[in-house]
């Protein structure tokens, strides 16, 4: 799995030079953003295919170093949210391997990502503060009638995801 990382994650993470990556399935991509949400660092993962969004807030230092562990962790939970059979969800995490760092994977995606990050924050009130996952904050996000870069038509980001991952 390719994880597009943003400029801002990129510095916070002290990574220099991470390469743009081998040419791979857009919906085996997924782009990352370090942002702040109640005053706390949170890490945004946004589908490059379809601008399905998964939320973890409140990450420490610690969270940031192993964002390795975490990334797959999170897609899992997202995933399971979007109501996919476990089956569908194990065998897509497996289909895309080891978390990769590359670049973000364009501008159209990082517009998609920019979008589904000001859903984010227009949602904010749903945040639950006792728990890392955003059930609520994603599943509204996701809701929304929205574009995103493999499919012409507005639909939600979760028809999108479906769409995308062939259910």
């Amino acid at each position: 799995m390719q994880l597009g990382l943003t400029w801002p994650l990129q510095g916070l993470l002290k990574l220099k030079n991470v390469p743009y990556g081998e040419p791979l399935a857009r919906n085996q991509c997924w782009d990352a953003h370090c942002i702040t949400l109640r005053g706390r660092s949170s890490l945004l993962l946004v589908h490059c295919a379809s601008r399905y969004t998964c939320v973890r807030f409140d990450m420490t230092p610690g969270d940031w170093a192993s964002l390795r562990r975490i990334v797959p962790e999170e897609i899992r939970e997202g995933l399971l949210d979007a109501g996919l059979e476990p089956k569908t969800v194990e065998r897509y995490l497996a289909d895309c391997g080891e978390v990769v760092f590359t670049r973000t994977h364009g501008r159209r995606e990082v517009a998609f990502l920019n979008r589904a990050w000001e859903d984010v924050l227009a949602a904010d009130w749903l945040l639950d503060e006792s728990t890392h996952h955003q059930l609520l904050l994603g599943g509204a996000a996701n809701g929304l009638l929205c574009r995103c870069a493999e499919f012409t038509e507005t639909d939600t980001a979760l028809a999108h995801l479906r769409r995308s991952l062939g259910e």
